[in-house]
Formats: C-alpha cells, structure tokens, sequence
C-alpha cells in the first residue's frame, strides 16, 4: 500500500517532535526568537545530539500558560 502524497519536505502529520525552525512557524516567532528562548531557559525544549527539539503538546501548555499569566 502507498502512502499519501504530501507537499515535499513536510513531515507526517502525527510527528510530535519539531525543529526550531517548525517550532517558530508553528508559534509565529521568528527563529532567531525561539533560539533567545532557548538561550535564557524561557521556552521548553530538549538537546538530542547537539540539536533542539520542541515537542507540540509541550509547546501548547507552555504558551497557554504564558497567555494566562
């Protein structure tokens, strides 16, 4: 069986895990905002192999919070 067609360089829907760069246009930041995040601890996120990842339902609770504050 196939799998479905999708615009070139887009990941499945169902991956949780995001790069900085899908993180900022997920949240509409810039990239260089998010990596000012990351620098000062602000923005939850992990380290695997010397690369930051984001993942989506982290991100959600950590920005709704930041509105409801």
């Amino acid at each position: 069986m196939m799998e479905p067609q999708r615009p070139q360089g887009q990941r499945p829907e169902r991956t949780q895990i995001m790069t900085p760069k899908e993180a900022a246009k997920y949240l509409g930041f810039h990239l260089v905002t998010i990596y000012r995040l990351l620098k000062k601890g602000e923005i939850p996120a992990t380290k695997i192999g010397g690369q930051w990842r984001f993942k989506k339902d982290v991100l959600d609770a950590w920005l709704l919070d930041r509105m409801n504050k």
